[in-house]
């Protein structure tokens, strides 16, 4: 399952960052003076909750706890970035040390409020080039202005999941590359019945599950924001071209209220009555869990995986994605920063173990190393994720210090330009702009 981007309660995620903002004072390293070959005890907080993402990191800590045997790590699960925000403002003995977070729209504000230690004192205190260990566009969201608060703990990628068996019957024999063969084939697999579907060839609107915005901006390869930090929405041709594009294929498919009404017959994201698990979407924008969890739903047709299509001008490109992931980071509030690092930099950068935890969840590894390691189970729905990390042109939704708010604002504008509620697409961005740089001059 993935373990990164906005959960549902962001608005509320960031309100809770904003006030860590306004709490946190420490300083990186500022505590970077204990001895961490001398006994200790590190708490590690970490959102994972199912019982075998539960089991893999006890294993992979079991490991880690064997090679430094002068290291305990007691571990919580399941902690929300509410729960954690919360523990780093009150600190104490009862805060974490080392903290796992799925939210990588919060590295902003942990880098600039610093709440987490910078780890570039640490990383070359060990002799570790993170421009070698980590792919870019992994160091892009794990920093800030420098502040290297956080690293990759595993990734994710977005693609194209496919109904193979669906294809083939309406003669289609290859997933799409560009955008026009892609709105040709949605069409081309969608069943209508009346005012609804029997199939769908894909849910394009922005409520679809995994259909966000800043999927579809990485494929046009949108700049967010400028060299001096501002906000390059307008200026940017990719954003207006993505959300006219995305409008063309919202109104060939039915129109956004007809599409809207089939998308409340949907079963749950991450329950076996996911639309593309029961048949009723032939493609999903979706993550490297999503081949895994529909054969574990008992689907009865041919699963195929394909990168996500670019613009016809960029078919040199194609192969692409975005790209996001879980992160790590040292409370700057620890007494047992060297000691917490040993943990991070095994997490992080150790290959067999970074490989270790891949397989167990399903997730995309995170270092350069990892992704090429012979031991990398890797299936061939899973190579199409790995090739999308290893991608040169795959791209993120970069750090800011209004954590996730600019990409809220510029997805409430997607959604009116979708509903047809915007006239003019590139003075709505021009105002989204402006509202995107004022809440980040706020921020900082």
């Amino acid at each position: 399952m993935p373990r990164s981007g906005r959960p549902t309660t962001a608005l509320a995620l960031l309100a809770a960052t904003a006030a860590l903002a306004t709490a946190c004072t420490g300083q990186s390293g500022a505590f970077a003076h204990d001895d961490p070959k001398a006994p200790v005890t590190l708490t590690f907080w970490h959102g994972w909750s199912a019982p075998g993402e539960v089991k893999a990191i006890e294993e992979n800590i079991a490991r880690f706890e064997k090679a430094h045997p002068n290291i305990t790590v007691r571990i919580t699960a399941n902690m929300t970035d509410d729960k954690i925000n919360q523990a780093l403002r009150a600190g104490g003995d009862k805060a974490p040390d080392v903290v796992s977070s799925f939210t990588t729209d919060s590295v902003g504000k942990f880098c600039n409020s610093g709440a987490f230690a910078d780890l570039n004192p640490f990383l070359k205190k060990s002799g570790v080039d993170k421009a070698k260990v980590f792919p870019g566009t992994l160091l892009e969201y794990t920093q800030f202005h420098g502040d290297q608060c956080t690293l990759p703990l595993l990734s994710d990628a977005y693609g194209l999941v496919y109904n193979k068996t669906a294809f083939a019957e309406a003669g289609i024999t290859e997933p799409p590359k560009t955008w026009s063969q892609f709105t040709e084939d949605a069409q081309k697999l969608t069943v209508a019945r009346g005012d609804s579907y029997d199939r769908l060839g894909v849910m394009p609107t922005f409520h679809g599950y995994e259909t966000k915005p800043t999927r579809l901006a990485a494929q046009w390869g949108g700049t967010y924001f400028d060299a001096q930090g501002k906000s390059n929405l307008a200026k940017d041709p990719a954003f207006a071209d993505m959300l006219a594009a995305q409008k063309d294929l919202v109104g060939k498919l039915g129109g956004y209220e007809k599409l809207e009404r089939f998308r409340t017959t949907f079963g749950d994201e991450w329950s076996a009555e996911h639309p593309f698990h029961t048949g009723k979407v032939a493609m999903q924008i979706d993550g490297e869990w999503r081949p895994a969890m529909a054969k574990e739903a008992g689907v009865a047709f041919e699963i195929g995986t394909a990168p996500l299509p670019v613009p016809d001008a960029q078919v040199a490109d194609y192969g692409k994605g975005y790209v996001s992931g879980t992160i790590m980071g040292i409370s700057s509030a620890s007494r047992k920063q060297n000691a917490a690092w040993e943990l991070v930099k095994y997490m992080t950068t150790d290959t067999d173990a970074v490989v270790a935890f891949a397989n167990a969840i399903h997730n995309v590894p995170s270092t350069l190393e990892a992704l090429a390691s012979p031991r990398l189970q890797v299936t061939p729905e899973f190579k199409t994720f790995i090739d999308i990390a290893r991608h040169p042109k795959s791209a993120t939704t970069p750090a800011q210090a209004d954590g996730g708010t600019y990409q809220l604002t510029f997805e409430d504008f997607a959604y009116g330009v979708e509903k047809g509620d915007v006239a003019d697409i590139p003075a709505g961005l021009a105002r989204t702009a402006r509202q995107i740089d004022t809440d980040i001059a706020k921020a900082e």
